[in-house]
């Protein structure tokens, strides 16, 4: 489909390709497999598909979509080929993608008019909140935009001084208290700081523990309050960031914090290092989240605004 042509810089779409590389020799080699020996896509392909769809963490809702919208096709055209299918699931896919994912951008840039642009960002311990952050942060300042952090995540020192050298590394400004301290101030400190500057962008981290829900959407609740008393408006996006090396436990993860704080956007982390990118799929439409970003890669450039149809093109490739 025309939808399918070159967004990317080649640079990032090189980048893409060998992040999502695991995933879609995994998923390519299942599916050459299941159509072995077959020309048509008849009940026993689809009955493959949708196992493999599910074995590569797509998640089982997300695949019987994907198989119905497929078993429309085969009803609408009698004789369809399995040399076809690959490019009906990228159609299929991106079309499902599109129903959450409704912008096309391939660049970092500010989604609101007012100033700052403050995104608080949610996440277990481990999925790659911090580095996110800083990687952000990079890609903001990156574009010519003044940033500020703020070390909300007072529950560990750890999580402080890690964010500390993300805006040492970045070369941005971070507000920080001692361990301990009240995430709220934090957050209130960060933003008068930030007003202050004229910063253009506020990215506030917050702890990532999940052992209480009601302790954890108090204290999210208790931040967000406290941020509207310097910025009206703020956060103008709650970023949960998600492992996508853990397949299936991010989809728990995404339960649990979409059922603590209203969640307006999602980053997958650690897709270069698993072959379950299918879960950038599935999370997407169940939760009817957007995906924001991909993390593809450890360096610094390798976060990268998650577009649907480059998404798609790569993982089907």
């Amino acid at each position: 489909m025309s939808f399918f042509k070159r967004i990317f810089s080649t640079d990032k779409k090189e980048t893409l390709d060998k992040g999502l590389e695991k995933s879609k020799t995994t998923f390519l080699s299942k599916l050459t497999k299941a159509i072995a020996g077959k020309s048509k896509v008849d009940d026993e392909v689809l009955d493959n598909l949708e196992e493999i769809l599910v074995s590569s963490d797509v998640g089982v809702n997300t695949t019987l979509k994907i198989i119905e919208r497929i078993e429309a096709r085969v009803a609408e055209n009698k004789y369809l080929g399995t040399e076809e299918l690959n490019q009906i699931l990228r159609e299929e896919i991106a079309g499902l993608l599109s129903e959450t994912n409704s912008g096309e951008d391939t660049e970092f840039t500010l989604p609101v008019a007012s100033k700052p642009y403050v995104v608080m960002v949610v996440g277990v311990n481990g999925v790659g909140k911090t580095t996110t952050i800083g990687k952000l942060a990079y890609q903001f300042k990156k574009a010519g935009h003044k940033v500020v952090l703020g070390a909300a995540d007072t529950f560990r020192a750890a999580a402080i001084d890690q964010l500390q050298i993300w805006a040492d590394r970045v070369g941005v400004s971070i507000v920080k208290q001692q361990m301990g301290s009240d995430p709220a101030s934090v957050a209130f400190d960060t933003l008068q700081s930030a007003v202050a500057q004229q910063a253009d962008v506020v990215i506030i981290d917050t702890a990532g523990r999940l052992h209480n829900k009601v302790g954890l959407m108090n204290e999210l609740s208790k931040v967000k309050k406290v941020m509207q008393k310097v910025v009206g408006d703020a956060p103008h996006d709650v970023l949960l960031v998600l492992d996508g090396s853990t397949g299936q436990n991010a989809f728990e993860q995404a339960k649990q914090f979409t059922a603590a704080t209203e969640v307006s956007c999602l980053a997958v982390t650690k897709l270069d290092g698993t072959a379950k990118g299918g879960v950038v799929i599935g999370i997407s439409d169940q939760f009817q989240i957007p995906v924001k970003y991909i993390g593809v890669g450890e360096g610094i450039e390798d976060l990268q605004v998650f577009n649907k149809y480059e998404f798609v093109d790569s993982f089907f490739k």
